[in-house]
């Protein structure tokens, strides 16, 4: 079983990822919202243990993101917050189990085994393809009619994000929340900027454009319609 500990206090993280160990499971261990993210949403894992509480993106933040983009993986929300709203919350963001620090580790084990027992939604393939472009992202790849484009972490991160949500709109918020910090003024031009700059590689040296902007509203990507 391979599971991701996003835990920013490294004293837990260690008893957590020794403790799995020692069970024969794989860990993967990071210590800030935004790297849980992008880990999470170009890997594959059978359980996500996350922190509420953590720098870069707090951890209802992080669930919410990878529901958004699709991704399927069980989430153990790990925490100090334990009221009754705290639960809900983290529930409703996307999660599927809460434990409450501190904890029992037999107890922590038990809950996690639980959730990978469970019949999960197909996880997102580390292959996506829209007509003829497909991307890798495993090794950060794109190509379209064989022919191999050179993508910024941006671009690539917009284009996966629009990929992976194929035939649906992605809006200029959610692009600035999941490519971008949230932070960020939402009267930039940073999103139509790095928009553009996409388009002219994926789609102006081809005859069919694949990505479409709904004025006012976001950006789709989908195959010509028959």
């Amino acid at each position: 079983m391979k599971v991701v500990v996003a835990e920013d206090d490294r004293t837990s993280s260690d008893f957590i990822r020794k403790g799995l160990a020692q069970q024969g499971h794989s860990v993967e261990s990071v210590f800030d919202g935004r790297d849980a993210l992008t880990f999470c949403l170009y890997n594959s894992c059978d359980v996500l243990v996350l922190d509420r509480m953590m720098p870069g993106m707090d951890g209802l933040s992080v669930a919410k993101a990878l529901r958004a983009s699709g991704r399927t993986m069980p989430i153990l929300f790990l925490t100090s917050m334990g009221d009754v709203d705290d639960r809900v919350e983290g529930l409703m963001a996307g999660g599927d189990d809460y434990l409450v620090k501190p904890f029992h580790f037999s107890e922590l084990m038990a809950r996690i085994t639980v959730l990978a027992r469970r019949p999960q939604t197909a996880e997102a393939s580390t292959r996506l393809s829209i007509h003829d472009l497909e991307l890798d992202l495993l090794d950060h790849t794109a190509t379209r009619a064989g022919t191999r484009i050179e993508l910024q972490a941006k671009e690539f991160a917009i284009l996966a994000l629009l990929m992976r949500n194929a035939g649906r709109i992605v809006t200029k918020t959610m692009l600035l929340e999941q490519v971008w910090d949230f932070n960020f003024d939402p009267q930039t031009t940073v999103v139509e900027t790095h928009m553009s700059r996409l388009r002219a590689k994926i789609d102006k040296p081809f005859e069919v454009p694949l990505i479409h902007t709904t004025r006012n509203t976001g950006y789709s990507i989908h195959a010509p319609r028959q």
